[in-house]
């Protein structure tokens, strides 16, 4: 599917100086903004950005597995995937209303969520990983409480999802962005050894907590199996070349005075959009 075949309760006519969306709820001529660098699935769906509806897929992935990992440049609309699914599993039937999802989920439970960011940084440097996990959990001991007897990122988490479940009587969602910034940013230098050894210790909690868990979601620029981290626990399910999402992440990015619509169907490829009539084509990954 592609975003000219999106099927959304508004019709899209592109301008080279703006987009005319005509019926729907919209007033005629209205022009609507473009959510370019915007991450947040509530603040486009809330502030009038436009949203070429993926949530189908969305609904797919969350109905027919349970841990996965995908593959993106960056950029790729991964941070904006990672927000979808956190107000998904948070309950926020309202931030769906007219997409397609809100005809497929009937429940729209909520469930306790643990998302972690590691966009953030700079991890060449020494204590910066540890000190961004060990603010996550304690972020999350404030919320569910801390067993003293476990003192490892790895137990502590475990022990977490563990409590959360309890707790909420729902398994919990783990949704991990960018799972590895922090060794990329560390490549060749004695950092990335120490971040490496940090983050599969960290990462081992999902072989220990299967029975808390009920949705697991990473994303990254490398592929899992070529970096180490993952050796602690079951391989989770590589949807990367899944031709099934190929068109699962999009966004826009602004160019030459006109809209740039950008997806992919795989790691470094970009599909060329026709858009009014203008075919255009995305800043080839690297």
């Amino acid at each position: 599917m592609s975003v000219c075949e999106t099927k959304l309760p508004i019709v899209w006519v592109i301008h080279r100086n703006g987009l005319t969306l005509r019926g729907g709820n919209q007033k005629k001529g209205m022009i609507m903004k473009y959510p370019i660098g915007i991450q947040t699935f509530e603040r486009i769906r809330e502030d009038g950005y436009v949203y070429v509806d993926k949530t189908a897929l969305v609904y797919q992935l969350v109905t027919t597995g349970a841990i996965y990992f995908l593959s993106r440049p960056r950029r790729f609309g991964k941070s904006l995937l990672v927000s979808t699914l956190e107000a998904y599993y948070s309950g926020r039937k309202e931030l769906f209303e007219g997409l397609a999802i809100a005809e497929l989920e009937k429940d729209w439970l909520e469930y306790p969520i643990f998302r972690i960011d590691f966009n953030g940084g700079p991890y060449m440097q020494p204590g910066i990983l540890e000190a961004t996990i060990e603010g996550y959990l304690g972020n999350w001991e404030d919320i569910y409480g801390k067993n003293p007897h476990y003192s490892t990122v790895g137990d502590r988490f475990r022990e977490l999802l563990r409590r959360a479940s309890e707790k909420t009587g729902r398994r919990a969602v783990v949704l991990v962005d960018e799972y590895d910034k922090p060794i990329l940013d560390a490549l060749d230098t004695p950092q990335e050894a120490v971040n490496r050894e940090i983050l599969k210790t960290f990462y081992s909690t999902f072989k220990g907590a299967d029975a808390s868990l009920q949705f697991v979601l990473l994303t990254g620029v490398t592929k899992f199996s070529q970096v180490s981290v993952f050796s602690g626990f079951n391989q989770p399910k590589d949807i990367s070349m899944d031709r099934r999402f190929d068109t699962l992440l999009w966004h826009y990015a602004a160019g030459d005075g006109a809209l740039l619509c950008r997806t992919n169907n795989s790691i470094g490829r970009e599909i060329p959009m026709l858009c009014g009539g203008n075919e255009r084509y995305a800043q080839k990954a690297i």
